[in-house]
């Protein structure tokens, strides 16, 4: 059956993938039209998180934040299929990194280091123009897609332009293996993590659990650690700023690293909200009774 599904979708894919992007647009405005209204797809549930998340705000501004939000969505969607045929020109166009001097002063350095972002902007795009723009090797951590023959093709996406791709599942042993080659290693932190494991924090006005691994391999290995930041300009256009966070992480205390990039993503997200992955059941977990300082953490 997935290979039934990836057989009859790809020629659709590669279709919308070649059009040019005023045309990628028009697609993105049916594609909103059939998610908002006719498949209403995780609408509570993005009306649900928006009203804790912002709690002083209407049911109506949060509705018209929630119509934005999905125009930004399928916009996403679309772009994400752009990036299988779109050029390196195209994509440095088209996500434009302000300024490298955070990054080439830590190359520089001849350092291996972290960066941390979040569900927020194209973080796809985003992905590829900091590979073509940085000289140290970019390793991504992604998890597997459940159907092996669209995670193929999204695996072969993000490794267009030079990035490599660490699975989840042996990220800890892969990057001991690399450290001290001029690598550099991202971190999509803004997931929700096993609680039993997980950071607790107060995370868009509720309590939210939260990745340690990239504190854990930060501190290991002294990493400095940078934050990336990705604002939308306007339509199909988008700007990636560093800013570094960390230059000795051995010297924080537990969770400050976690704390701090958390509350740097949630930053962006109050400033402009409409452009986070809203569909995603960030707070589907209940704080145990343990505390912050007791929770298990895996070991590097």
């Amino acid at each position: 059956m997935q290979a039934l599904i990836y057989y009859l979708t790809i020629p659709f894919i590669y279709l919308i993938s070649i059009l040019p992007f005023w045309v990628l647009y028009r697609v993105s405005d049916f594609l909103y039209i059939l998610v908002f209204y006719v498949l209403k797809y995780r609408k509570e549930m993005v009306f649900r998180n928006m009203k804790k998340a912002f709690p002083n705000k209407s049911d109506a501004e949060i509705m018209a934040m929630r119509k934005n939000f999905y125009h930004f969505f399928t916009d996403i969607i679309v772009e994400t299929f752009k990036i299988f045929t779109i050029s390196a020109d195209q994509v440095k166009k088209r996500s434009r990194i302000t300024d490298l001097s955070v990054i080439e002063e830590i190359e520089r350095e001849g350092k291996d280091y972290l960066i941390v972002t979040g569900h927020y902007g194209n973080w796809e795009l985003a992905g590829a123009s900091i590979s073509l723009s940085i000289k140290n090797l970019l390793y991504v951590l992604y998890k597997p897609l459940s159907n092996k023959y669209f995670d193929r093709l999204i695996y072969n996406s993000r490794i267009k332009f030079g990035t490599k791709l660490i699975s989840v599942k042996n990220s800890f042993e892969r990057i001991k293996s690399l450290i001290g080659k001029k690598s550099v290693f991202a971190f999509i932190s803004d997931q929700a993590a096993r609680p039993e494991r997980a950071y607790w924090t107060v995370f868009l006005n509720q309590d939210a659990p939260v990745f340690m691994g990239a504190e854990l391999i930060a501190k290991k290995y002294n990493l400095p650690i940078v934050y990336v930041s990705i604002k939308r300009v306007k339509r199909g256009y988008y700007e990636v700023n560093f800013e570094k966070l960390f230059d000795n992480p051995k010297q924080t205390k537990k969770g400050e690293i976690t704390e701090k990039y958390t509350k740097r993503i949630e930053q962006d997200i109050i400033e402009n909200p409409e452009i986070w992955l809203w569909t995603h059941n960030r707070w589907k977990h209940k704080k145990p009774e343990i505390q912050n300082k007791k929770s298990p953490a895996k070991t590097v």
